[in-house]
This record gives C-alpha cells, structure tokens and sequence, in this order.
C-alpha cells in the first residue's frame, strides 16, 4: 500500500453514535485516516463522537461529502420532562420536537505532522 502524503488539513467531525460507525466505515473505505473519541452533547446530553482525520486540502471536499451523505439531521420526539428546562415546573406532559443527528465540523489547518 502506497504511503499518503502528509496531512495539510484536520477534519474534526462531531456526529451521534448512530451516524458515527457508518462515517467511519465510509472514511476507511475511501482510504482516509480516522481516530474516533467519545464525546456527550450538550442540549440533549446524548452520546456524540468526534471523529478526526488528516487530509491533504484537495480531500477535504470529499470528506465533506461523505459527511454530508451520512450524518443527516432528523427530529423525533423527546418527553419534556427530559430536557434540561430551568423553571417552575410548569409544562406539559406532551412531548416535543427537536432536531438530533447531523454533524459539525472543523476544517483545521495542520502547521506540523509528525508520525514518531
């Protein structure tokens, strides 16, 4: 296997847990480097993954790409009574709407790679 050129780019990607194993498989199947660390989100507090990979500028595209392909936003229901809400208690009992899933994500410029 032929040896890549060394990254000029970092691509951080922050996705769920649902969309991470899909990206990632996507990522190594196109041949790009991929590190994965655990991470939780904020609003909703549900698992995320942040996914980073070092790419030489003419693939970011494609990384951006497969992002975009796979990682879609998607609005489900979410009891109330879940949400991190500060107030009187006084809300109802149905559940809401909220946009999970998607991704976000950081286009780094890498100032020095070493492989030691």
């Amino acid at each position: 296997m032929a040896e890549r050129p060394d990254p000029t780019k970092l691509v951080m990607m922050i996705v769920s847990d649902t969309d991470a194993d899909n990206l990632m498989g996507a990522l190594v199947e196109k041949g790009f480097p991929v590190t994965k660390i655990g991470s939780t989100g904020g609003f909703l507090r549900r698992g995320n993954v942040t996914i980073f990979s070092g790419v030489v500028e003419s693939e970011v595209e494609q990384v951006m790409g497969l992002v975009t392909e796979i990682c879609h936003a998607r609005k489900e229901f979410v009891p109330v009574q879940t949400l991190p809400f500060i107030g009187d208690g006084s809300f109802s009992a149905e559940p809401i709407e909220v946009r999970v899933g998607g991704a976000i994500v950081f286009v780094l410029d890498v100032d020095r790679f070493q492989r030691i």
